[in-house]
């Protein structure tokens, strides 16, 4: 695991050493940034293969900092790591193109957890020889993650590109709510949160709204489905 790099920006320096310090006694190499400003350029002169990224850093804070990495870079995996645990926090930190967001204090095991998680996820979609998944009018490009409706480009977040490829890859089965947040989420996930009414509503507005059929359904009481027509 010698060839995984991982890149903390932290700006509390004993929290972002003992990071490191396990991440690498983990198999990984890493790298701090200190603040925001610091923490662009590297991720601008460096390839990394996962982010962890706290949300009050100087300079630049981790929202900004998550949505310019997103403007040249849909792929690479970026856990927020905060003190902030509020779901609005949490909502925004999606918006911008966060992939898992662990609020502090937190178990370092599950951090670790989270991170193989997302690297074999990386991996899996380098490999995977289905380049592209389409449904109807609608047509996802695995590898750069771009998606068209109508031949009409559809700019998504990484959150709700995520869940539009676990719906595309499972069209025509009805997801529940718990395979949803394994899959979208991470392995945990408060049960108790709308988060998931919230990323499916954004979905529909950006692939059905103004679009026939409409492809991402609900059966109340079991969860969601994508598909041409309603079960």
């Amino acid at each position: 695991m010698g060839d995984i790099n991982i890149l903390i920006v932290e700006d509390e320096q004993r929290l972002a050493e003992l990071l490191r310090k396990q991440l690498e006694e983990a198999g990984f190499y890493a790298e701090i940034a200190y603040d925001g400003f610091v923490g662009k350029q590297l991720v601008e002169k460096n390839k990394y293969n996962l982010i962890i990224l706290d949300i009050n850093l100087p300079l630049i804070n981790g929202y900004d900092l998550c949505k310019e990495i997103r403007k040249t870079n849909s792929q690479i995996p970026i856990i927020m790591l905060t003190a902030f645990g509020t779901p609005e926090n949490k909502i925004a930190g999606f918006d911008m193109g966060a992939d898992d967001y662990i609020v502090k204090p937190f178990d370092y095991r599950e951090l670790l957890a989270r991170v193989n998680v997302f690297l074999r996820r990386s991996n899996s979609n380098i490999l995977t020889a289905e380049s592209k998944i389409k449904i109807a009018d609608l047509e996802m490009d695995l590898n750069t993650k771009t998606v068209t409706r109508s031949n009409k480009r559809i700019d998504l977040t990484a959150k709700e590109s995520l869940l539009l490829e676990t719906f595309l890859k499972n069209k025509d089965k009805l997801l529940t709510r718990d395979f949803i947040i394994e899959k979208v989420w991470g392995i945990e996930f408060d049960p108790n949160t709308n988060i998931i009414d919230v990323y499916v509503n954004y979905l529909r507005k950006k692939i059905d709204r103004d679009f026939e059929p409409k492809l991402i359904h609900t059966k109340f009481g079991f969860g969601f489905y994508c598909s041409e027509s309603e079960i």
